[in-house]
């Protein structure tokens, strides 16, 4: 093993490491699973960039490394993560020397780094879409426009200094892992071998109120007005701000949003998708709980991932049918395994892409995904 990379000799890559001075301070902060990961970018990038600092982690609060780095007067701190309210970097940089802050992970991992930190929230934030097809052969993305930690570092830095060809050379040692881990592949291929297709499961396993209640399904989703739990004791509690349905069998979709009676918390715009000006401008919650009356019908059943979404409306004084249906716990029945997120789960139920929101915000999303399981069941349950 080489002790710089962190790689076998046989697919060493420092011998391409360029060595980068900036005037930028780079900060990467990398997901603890991430950084076993033998073919991850982010220290590559830390050996490219001696003012850069690779700290692993996922809460910092105000743990010495973060604060040190972002406490720098001179070079003020700024996120790159896409979001609401990301500026393009590439089109409109900051001016002056920033500290760049990089989240390193997959997209799912990225997102909880961001989510539990406030002080990363708090941050300037930009994105940029890349202007040319990955190098990172090896390892698929999200998204034919996402791209690897050092990539980006590659087009962010270019800008930032403006000299975008100096910084090319952040390349070569991916092009050289790239070349060496498929040169290895190539030398040495797995034998592919053949196992018989494992059974369908038996039809049973689907609730059977999904075939004989179908016409009576209604999935939905809540989102919050959530403080976090460090915030203390003395935060205001959650309260239902954006509550979507959708009837399955008729295409119905109730999609309302009610304004927070309570502050603000500094992510609940990040974690519903919505801008703060739309839930200001919501209607009052008595109202929303009156309007999904008027939708729903006596023999209706709510289907949701688990309990959250019933108990944030029950608990911000709505008024639900009493049947229910957690999709989450039935399927895990199905598949006799434990579960990740509702993204996961739905992604093994129909090839990529995702399907289209049904409304705005991440409740949207996630209700297209509880319809497209519900649909998925009711198909698997009709097969003969």
């Amino acid at each position: 093993m080489c002790a710089r990379c962190r790689r076998p000799t046989s697919v060493c890559y420092c011998d391409a490491l360029p060595r980068i001075e900036t005037r930028t301070r780079v900060v990467i902060l990398q997901h603890p699973r991430e950084r076993d990961m033998p073919i991850g970018t982010a220290r590559m990038a830390s050996l490219c960039l001696p003012q850069a600092e690779l700290h692993v982690g996922v809460r910092w609060g105000d743990r010495a490394p973060l604060a040190r780095a972002l406490g720098d007067p001179a070079r003020p701190p700024i996120l790159l993560y896409p979001g609401p309210g990301a500026r393009d970097i590439l089109r409109d940089p900051p001016a002056g020397p920033v500290t760049l802050v990089v989240v390193d992970g997959t997209w799912s991992q990225a997102k909880t780094v961001v989510r539990d930190n406030p002080v990363l929230q708090a941050l300037p934030r930009y994105a940029f879409v890349t202007p040319e097809p990955s190098q990172y052969r090896i390892r698929r993305e999200p998204r034919a426009e996402y791209v690897s930690t050092i990539e980006a570092l590659m087009h962010v830095l270019g800008v930032l200094e403006a000299e975008p060809a100096r910084f090319r050379s952040l390349l070569d040692p991916l092009r050289a892992m790239v070349d060496a881990q498929l040169a290895c592949q190539a030398r040495s291929p797995r034998r592919r071998e053949r196992h018989p297709r494992p059974p369908r499961p038996p039809g049973h396993r689907v609730p059977g109120v999904v075939t004989d209640r179908f016409d009576d399904l209604v999935c939905v989703v809540g989102e919050a007005n959530a403080w976090p739990y460090r915030a203390g004791v003395a935060s205001p509690p959650e309260e239902l701000v954006h509550w979507v349905a959708h009837r399955v069998a008729t295409g119905q979709t109730f999609d309302v949003i009610a304004a927070p009676e309570r502050p603000l918390s500094p992510s609940t715009t990040f974690h519903s998708e919505l801008a703060e000006d739309d839930l200001r401008r919501g209607v009052a919650r008595a109202e929303l709980f009156t309007r999904f009356a008027g939708f729903c019908r006596p023999r209706d059943l709510l289907c949701a991932w688990g309990h959250y979404s019933h108990n944030l409306a029950l608990a911000s004084g709505g008024t639900l049918p009493t049947e229910r249906l957690d999709l989450r716990a039935d399927a895990r029945r199905m598949v006799q395994r434990k579960l990740g997120s509702l993204e996961a789960y739905a992604a093994t139920i129909a090839a990529p892409p995702p399907p289209p929101p049904l409304t705005a915000g991440r409740a949207g999303r996630r209700l297209a995904m509880l319809v497209q399981i519900v649909r998925a069941w009711h198909g698997l349950a009709s097969t003969p």
